[in-house]
């Protein structure tokens, strides 16, 4: 291909970009105008087809930093997905194609949504990994592609990238290949300001193979990506560019980075590449001819697909398509004492024995976490994964696993430690995607190793995550019911566990289940008092009514197990399971406070908690039938 064609393409790509920026007042045209000449060139490297985003063996390509969205929708544009030249001029405005960063499931072409810097980099890991089990499972003549990554300083500088690249080199995922934009240039000025490490030394010691380019350099930059797609190890490509590469006078400099070049600096520049100033949004017919992916794609598409053989097909209809309804569940003794963390551990197997895509693993707690499936080996040629302590790489790599395709992937951790994830946690409820989060130890039942350890806002937190569905089963029994619900479900749930033993209840209901997030699990004739509780605190719940009615103070009891879906149900629903016309008490050994939706006083915690045995924990703070019932005495 002619060096003149190449750089019209880079260049058609760079003022898409600045257009784009300037039409909305809005935006970032200086980390899409120095890495378009990259791009034009990893375009001619990409197996894509824009006729269908979903198939298996595509190459995956995703852009770490969100202030690229510029370069994200023209090439959309011009490979040929569902980007059009009027969706970009409606770049950032309310309800188009092309917000302000890039939204899997909303802009047709995005692999995933990325969003704080970093993101994108573990992200890209996840495909990676997503696409080794691939291979290993179905064969290497099926899952060939390969895993693109754009980055840039930024991403570079989050912790988050250095815990997911470490994976990458440990695993040897040889289909990755990341691609950093080295400008030097962050929002504050020049990376120097607060950055000097070796980047080159710091991959090579986690097993890359690192690569040196100048960034505007087309053939430096094809041989690059030839010898990456042929590296064993992953492989990163650094390559130095300059900021707002083609302004007319402020190519290098920072101010590119956040701001519209204004009508002017882009006219000049304009005219500089020898395009026509008083053009905007313009791609012409060769250039748009050199970029399209359409008819490639599908011939691609459509040999693949002749290539396998029937028993593959069935494989990979299997694994796109789980039955759920297959799963032999667990059944539990009632009255008997299980905690929920190890009933989980026995669901998960359950799960991952019917079947064969569900897999996943922990942050170096797998014994504590009980989330080992057993006898189905070490990843990546079976299905335990080994995540190391990376909670947040953890999260962002199964978000894009589950992504992938093929597979349902669960991650694990303390509860505590969902701070770390956070994040990637919120992420996932953006994107809808179904990642399956289990965490632990779950309250200030964790005892000894105190307030550091004890979650106390956590369950609060993640209520209030819209799209994200936090299960706090009371039992066993009941959390079986949970994983039903969850497995069906198009969004991100969380199986918040407890680590002491709990009492397996009788699995009866006055009115509602599980799928409804609350139910009445205990109804007394008379009833002036409800009495709301998830998890360990069920039990204490139905404890309570029991004394009260002694008293002459008839209670009833409501589980909830999943508070997200409680708050979706209807007014009507609502009302039977909390009589309106009684004084409604929540309980729960964390905080609670959201509990006042429908509460009329919550028992919870005011401090982080203690160190001591669980026991004298729920004594002193005041969760024991005991002291419940003088408080709820007190507050009729």
């Amino acid at each position: 291909m002619s060096k003149q064609l190449l750089q019209k393409q880079a260049d058609t790509i760079r003022f898409l970009a600045a257009d784009m920026v300037q039409e909305a007042n809005s935006g970032h045209p200086g980390a899409p105008m120095g890495m378009a000449d990259i791009a034009t060139v990893l375009s001619a490297h990409l197996n894509l087809n824009p006729a269908n985003d979903k198939w298996l063996n595509r190459d995956r390509l995703v852009f770490s930093g969100g202030h690229a969205t510029g370069l994200v929708y023209s090439l959309l544009h011009l490979w040929g997905f569902d980007v059009s030249l009027p969706d970009m001029r409606e770049f950032r405005q309310f309800n188009s194609k092309t917000p302000g960063h890039p939204e899997y499931g909303h802009t047709h072409g995005v692999e995933i949504t990325t969003g704080p810097l970093g993101q994108g980099i573990a992200n890209a890991v996840g495909f990676a990994m997503a696409s080794k089990y691939a291979q290993n499972t179905l064969g290497k003549d099926v899952i060939n592609h390969n895993v693109y990554c754009l980055c840039g300083d930024g991403d570079l500088q989050e912790g988050i990238s250095y815990e997911a690249c470490a994976t990458a080199g440990h695993l040897g995922l040889d289909n990755l290949v990341v691609i950093y934009d080295s400008n030097s240039i962050t929002i504050e000025g020049d990376t120097s300001i607060a950055w000097s490490e070796n980047v080159k030394k710091r991959f090579t010691a986690i097993n890359f193979e690192v690569l040196e380019v100048d960034g505007h350099n087309f053939d430096q930059i094809d041989k690059a990506i030839v010898t990456a797609k042929q590296s064993d190890k992953p492989v990163l490509i650094i390559a130095t560019t300059s900021i707002g590469k083609g302004a007319a006078t402020l190519e290098g400099s920072h101010h590119t980075h956040g701001a519209p070049l204004g009508d002017e600096e882009i006219r000049e520049s304009k005219i500089k590449a020898g395009f026509n100033p008083d053009e905007k949004f313009v791609v012409p017919y060769d250039i748009k001819g050199a970029f399209d992916k359409l008819i490639k794609g599908v011939e691609a598409e459509n040999a693949w697909e002749e290539s396998l053989s029937a028993e593959t097909k069935e494989k990979i209809k299997q694994l796109q398509n789980p039955d759920f309804d297959s799963i032999v569940y667990p059944e539990f003794e009632v009255g008997s004492s299980v905690a929920t963390r190890s009933s989980n551990h026995k669901i998960l197997n359950a799960i991952a024995k019917a079947i064969p895509g569900f897999l996943g693993g922990s942050a170096d707690l797998a014994p504590s976490n009980k989330t080992e499936l057993a006898g189905m080996g070490d990843f990546p040629n079976g299905r335990n994964i080994h995540f190391g302590i990376k909670e947040h790489a953890m999260a962002a790599m199964t978000n894009a696993m589950n992504l992938y395709g093929l597979f349902r992937v669960f991650s694990a951790t303390f509860f505590v430690f969902s701070d770390y994830l956070k994040p990637s946690a919120r992420i996932a409820a953006l994107a809808s995607i179904p990642q399956h989060f289990v965490w632990t130890h779950d309250s200030i039942g964790v005892g000894e190793d105190g307030p550091t350890h004890q979650p106390i806002e956590h369950l609060s937190q993640f209520r209030a995550l819209p799209n994200f569905y936090t299960f706090r089963p009371a039992d066993a029994t009941e959390n079986v019911d949970s994983w039903k619900v969850a497995l069906k479900m198009n969004a991100p749930t969380a199986f918040v566990c407890s680590r002491q033993n709990l009492e397996v209840l009788k699995d009866e209901k006055a009115f509602g289940d599980v799928s409804n997030g609350g139910y009445l699990l205990k109804e007394r004739d008379g009833a002036t008092v409800t009495i709301m509780a998830s998890g360990s605190e069920v039990m204490l719940a139905l404890q309570t009514a029991c004394d009260l009615d002694k008293e002459g103070i008839k209670a009833n009891v409501v589980s909830v197990p999943c508070f997200d879906l409680l708050v979706e149900q209807d007014k009507e629903y609502v009302d039977t399971i909390i009589k309106p016309n009684t004084k409604v008490f929540a309980v729960e050994a964390a905080r609670g406070m959201e509990y006042y939706k429908y509460a009329d006083v919550v028992y919870g915690m005011d401090t982080f908690g203690a160190s001591a045995p669980a026991g004298e924990l729920f004594k002193h703070f005041g969760f024991t039938k005991e002291a419940l019932v003088e408080k709820i005495k007190k507050d009729i």
